[in-house]
């Protein structure tokens, strides 16, 4: 079975059967799954949601048996502060990480079973902006943490400079017509910018990947929700 997730856009492919959020049990109740077998999951009919999906959003469509199966089992926090599964943030995260960063998007929640209670689809939305915006906020602390750590390190790194600047200036001149007196100038002063290694590593180019990963988490968090219910079913080949 292919992953029960896949984005608008992307056509089915055959794979290794591995159904996680309850695909495997759906396909089971068919009856044409066996271990090891190559099949391949046809969408068959979809009911619209009630709401019209915003054409103008980038959609990331993800299909679940039921909608419990998009979060972690093993949390205990109640159903709304529950965190997401991390097969579905991961899914979910990756393609939004490879559309127009200026394109609003929605996620289109594919349910191959009972239509879920309306409770339960105002739950998820609230769920999953909050785990986002909760990702978003840790990421930003992350951020804040990386630049006190650059700034630390800066400081060491500077003074490093300046006294391996000094330091071989005065080893130069005590010894003065040596010859290896320029070559331990050199290795001081050598020593010292490779003491401001890590922090021109953290300003240049340590910061910039992690405000990125901020600001996908804000548009997750802003995402509109769409739950659609849909009947699937199972081809082998």
């Amino acid at each position: 079975m292919p992953n029960a997730f896949h984005s608008r856009g992307r056509k089915p492919r055959s794979t290794r059967c591995r159904a996680p959020f309850g695909a495997e049990e759906s396909a089971k109740r068919c009856g044409n799954v066996r271990a090891g077998v190559f099949c391949l999951v046809v969408p068959h009919t979809e009911q619209p949601d009630p709401q019209d999906l915003p054409n103008s959003h980038a959609r990331i469509e993800v299909h679940v048996g039921e909608l419990k199966q998009l979060f972690n089992s093993l949390d205990p926090t109640p159903f709304r502060e529950r965190d997401l599964d991390p097969r579905a943030e991961e899914f979910i995260a990756g393609w939004a990480s490879e559309l127009h960063a200026e394109v609003p998007l929605c996620l289109v929640v594919h349910v191959d079973g009972q239509a879920p209670p309306a409770a339960e689809v105002t739950v998820l939305r609230e769920a999953v902006r909050e785990f986002f915006s909760q990702r978003a906020a840790v990421t930003r602390r992350r951020l804040r943490q990386l630049f006190q750590v650059g700034r630390t390190s800066l400081l060491i790194g500077m003074a490093m400079l300046a006294a391996s600047i000094v330091i071989g200036d005065i080893a130069a001149n005590l010894m003065d017509g040596v010859r290896f007196g320029g070559i331990f100038r050199e290795s001081l002063l050598i020593g010292g910018w490779v003491a401001m290694w890590r922090p021109l590593e953290v300003f240049l180019y340590d910061w910039w990947p992690i405000r990125a990963e901020a600001r996908r988490f804000d548009r997750l968090s802003n995402m509109t929700v769409r739950v659609i219910v849909s009947r699937s079913a199972v081809t082998v080949q």
